[in-house]
Formats: C-alpha cells, sequence, structure tokens
C-alpha cells in the first residue's frame, strides 16, 4: 500500500469512528433531551449522520452506488426538519395570536 492510500485509510477510519462517537452523544440527546425541540433537532443530526456513514463507506469502497440514497435521505431529512419545525410553531403559538388555535372556532 502507498503513502496516500495509507493516509488515506487512516483518515476514513478515524471520520467513522467520529461519526460514531456523535451516534452515541446524538442517542444520549434523544433519550434526556428536555424538550421536544432538542429531540426533534437530535433526529435531524440523525439523519444527517447516517448520510455521513454512507459517505464514509463509498468513499472506503470507492462505490458510488450510495450517493443516490444520501441524496433521497436528505431531502427527507430536510422535509421531515421542516414539517417538525411546522407543527412545534404552530402548537407554541399564543391563542391570540392571528392564525393562532381559536377557542370555540372552526379551525
Amino acid at each position: 500500500m502507498s503513502a496516500p492510500q495509507t493516509v488515506d485509510r487512516v483518515l476514513l477510519t478515524a471520520a467513522v469512528v467520529l461519526i460514531v462517537v456523535a451516534g452515541a452523544l446524538l442517542l444520549a440527546r434523544i433519550w434526556r433531551g428536555p424538550s421536544m425541540l432538542d429531540r426533534a433537532i437530535a433526529l435531524d443530526v440523525c439523519a444527517a449522520l447516517i448520510i455521513a456513514g454512507l459517505g464514509a463507506k463509498s468513499a472506503f469502497a470507492r462505490d458510488p452506488f450510495y450517493f443516490p440514497i444520501m441524496l433521497v435521505l436528505a431531502f427527507l431529512g430536510f422535509t421531515g426538519s421542516v414539517g417538525i419545525a411546522r407543527f412545534i410553531a404552530v402548537r407554541d403559538r399564543p391563542p391570540g395570536h392571528p392564525g393562532g388555535r381559536r377557542k370555540g372556532g372552526s379551525s
């Protein structure tokens, strides 16, 4: 194995180790998160970590097979984050705010 290949393997291994450590810390945040928003952000970061893991696997194997899967996961992670943010924004809106929930009304 040449020197650049050795450096490549070492850096990819370090990246995978950091992704695994981040995943463990992420699970702790999901488990202990004091609020729903903390858990929602942690789930968004979980999608990013899965994408990073697939990217590391793809780079390690030098196989572009996972690129479309990574693209779809990025899109799903983004739309999921937007949906959760909208849900939390509507839920936390004060009752008198325009567009908020009305008591006794049909909305």
